[in-house]
C-alpha cells in the first residue's frame, strides 16, 4: 500500500485506483508533506484554498457542473440540429453509455472525492493540530471544510443517486468522512442527506459567531462557503428531502439577513468602458459563488462563434423566445432575456458568463468575469414559494423575483397547479446554463424537460456510477 500524501493549495490533487482496493493517492508537485502543511495556520489556509481551486476546475463548477455537462443534460442547448464539431451532443441525447458521458462523469466523481478527501484532512488535522490555530481560525477552517464536504456529497447524490421520494432507502453514494484506502459502503439516499445536514449543522454553529459575513465583510466571503451559504445549502437539501418547513426556515435566514439585494435594472443593462461593465452575473444576489480565474477559454469555446455558429452552445432565437415567454408571458421585458441574450453575427447566444464584452475591458479588469453562481438569492424565494402554505402566499414570493426581473405580477388567486408551473418556468429562466435545472427536474420528477420531445424515464435522471468505482468497490451489490 502507498502512503497517502496530501498536497493542496498550490498543489494538485489526483485520485487514482491501485491494486484491488480503492484509495486516494495524491501526487504532489512539490515535496511538501502533509505533516508539514498542517503545522501552521498558513498551511491550513493553503489547504482550504486548494479545495476551492478544485471546485473551480473544469471537472467541477468551472465547466461540467455549471455551464457545460449538467446544463446540456437539462437541454439548455441546441446541439443536435447543427453541423460540425459541436460539444456535448451525446450528453444532450442522454446517451449514458457513450464515451463522452463516461468521460464527464468520471471526472466529476474523481475530482469531487479528491476534494472531499482534502476537506477531511483539514477536519482531522484541525483537531490533532489544534494548538497551531486560534479559536476563530479553528472555527472558520473546520466549519468551511465541513460545509464543503456536505456541498460536494450532495451534488454527487443529486447526480448519481436515486430521486429522494422513491429512493430514500436505496444505496446511493459513499459519504466519505476520512481518508484511507478502504472501499466505503454506499450510503442510502436518506443517509447522505442526514450526514450532509449534520455537517452543515456543525458548520453553521462554528461559523455563525466568527464569520465576517455576519457583521461586515460581504464581498470577499461570497466566494467562500460562508454562514449564509451554509443556510442556503441547508434549505436546498431540506427541500430535496421533503422537509418543507425546515427548508423555508433556512431560506428565511438568508433573506432576512438583508445581506443580498436583487440586481438593479441600471446595473443589468449598463454599457460602459473600462471597468464599468454590465452585471450579467447579478453579483449582489450571489449567496455563494465559485471563483474561476481562467473561465475565459470556456466562455469563448462554448458561447462565442469563433469556430462558426454550428460549433457553439446556444438556442435558436425562437427557442429563447419560448424560454423567456416573450410573446404570451410578457417576457419581452425580462432583464434576463433583454440584457443576457445577445447577438454574435446575427445569432443569439447566452452572455451570462461573458462580462467583459467591451473592446477596452480585459478579463482582469473586473472580477465579475471570474465567478460562476453556486447559490442565488432567487432560489431562496423559489423555495419559499414552493413551501408556502397557500398558493396565494407562494405566488407572493415568486412575484418578488418577477418584479426584480422586469415582469408583471402573477395573480394572487392562482391555483396550486398553476403555481407549480410558474415555479418551473422561473427555474428554467433563472438557472439557464448554470447547472441547477437538471437537478430541479429530477426532484420534481418531471416527465418532460423543456426542449426535449421525449418523455423522461425515472432512471434517466440517475447518472451511472463510474466503472472504476464499481470495479474496486464491491459494496454496490444488493
Amino acid at each position: 500500500m502507498k502512503k497517502t500524501t496530501l498536497i493542496i493549495g498550490i498543489l494538485a490533487i489526483v485520485a487514482v485506483f491501485s491494486g484491488c482496493k480503492k484509495f486516494l493517492d495524491v501526487t504532489p508537485k512539490t515535496s511538501l508533506a502533509e505533516k508539514q502543511l498542517f503545522t501552521s495556520e498558513t498551511g491550513f489556509q493553503q489547504a482550504l484554498t486548494g479545495i476551492y481551486g478544485q471546485l473551480a476546475s473544469d471537472s467541477l463548477y468551472g465547466d461540467n457542473l455549471s455551464m457545460g455537462f449538467v446544463s446540456a443534460l437539462a437541454q439548455n442547448y441546441s446541439t443536435l440540429s447543427t453541423t460540425g464539431a459541436v460539444p456535448l451532443q451525446q450528453t444532450q441525447l442522454l446517451n449514458y453509455a457513450s464515451v463522452e458521458v463516461a468521460g464527464y462523469t468520471n471526472a466529476i466523481w474523481s475530482t469531487s472525492y479528491s476534494s472531499i478527501a482534502a476537506a477531511n484532512k483539514i477536519i482531522a488535522n484541525a483537531e490533532t493540530n489544534r494548538s497551531v490555530l486560534s479559536n476563530n481560525s479553528y472555527a472558520m477552517l473546520r466549519g468551511e471544510a465541513l460545509a464543503l464536504r456536505a456541498f460536494l456529497h450532495f451534488d454527487l447524490l443529486r447526480m448519481f443517486g436515486p430521486e429522494y421520494t422513491a429512493g430514500a432507502n436505496l444505496k446511493a453514494i459513499p459519504y466519505k468522512k476520512d481518508v484511507n484506502e478502504n472501499a466505503v459502503i454506499p450510503s442510502t439516499t436518506a443517509e447522505v442527506v442526514k450526514f450532509a445536514l449534520a455537517d452543515l449543522k456543525e458548520a453553521a454553529d462554528l461559523l455563525q459567531p466568527v464569520d465576517p459575513i455576519v457583521t461586515s465583510d460581504l464581498r470577499s466571503r461570497r466566494s467562500k462557503l460562508n454562514y449564509y451559504g451554509i443556510k442556503a445549502l441547508e434549505a436546498r437539501i431540506k427541500l430535496y428531502s421533503g422537509d418543507k418547513a425546515g427548508a423555508a426556515a433556512a431560506a428565511n435566514v438568508v433573506i432576512n439577513s438583508n445581506k443580498y439585494a436583487f440586481v438593479t435594472p441600471a446595473a443589468a443593462s449598463v454599457v460602459g468602458l473600462g471597468t464599468v461593465v454590465r452585471d450579467r452575473l447579478y453579483f449582489n444576489e450571489q449567496v455563494f459563488m465559485i471563483r474561476v480565474r481562467d473561465i475565459l477559454p470556456n466562455v469563448q469555446r462554448y458561447f462565442r462563434f469563433r469556430g462558426g455558429p454550428g460549433q457553439s452552445l446556444t438556442l435558436t432565437a425562437a427557442s429563447f423566445s419560448t424560454l423567456y415567454e416573450t410573446v404570451s408571458g410578457g417576457g419581452g421585458t425580462d432583464i434576463r432575456y433583454v440584457y443576457r441574450i445577445e447577438q454574435d453575427g446575427g445569432i443569439p447566444f447566452p452572455s451570462k458568463f461573458w462580462q467583459a464584452s467591451t473592446a477596452t475591458t480585459t478579463i482582469t479588469d473586473n472580477l465579475l468575469d471570474q465567478y460562476v453562481p453556486g447559490i442565488r438569492l432567487a432560489e431562496m424565494y423559489y423555495i419559499l414559494a414552493e413551501t408556502a402554505e397557500t398558493p396565494a402566499a407562494g405566488v407572493g414570493y415568486l412575484n418578488t423575483v418577477r418584479q426584480n426581473r422586469g415582469l408583471t405580477n402573477l395573480p394572487t388567486n392562482i391555483t396550486a397547479t398553476a403555481l407549480k408551473t410558474a415555479i418551473t418556468r422561473e427555474y428554467q429562466k433563472e438557472f439557464y446554463a448554470e447547472g441547477q435545472l437538471f437537478f430541479y427536474y429530477k426532484r420534481i420528477k418531471a416527465i418532460r424537460m423543456q426542449f426535449r420531445n421525449v418523455d423522461m424515464a425515472p432512471e434517466q435522471y440517475v447518472l451511472p456510477i463510474p466503472n472504476a468505482e464499481l470495479q474496486f468497490n464491491p459494496n454496490y451489490g444488493n
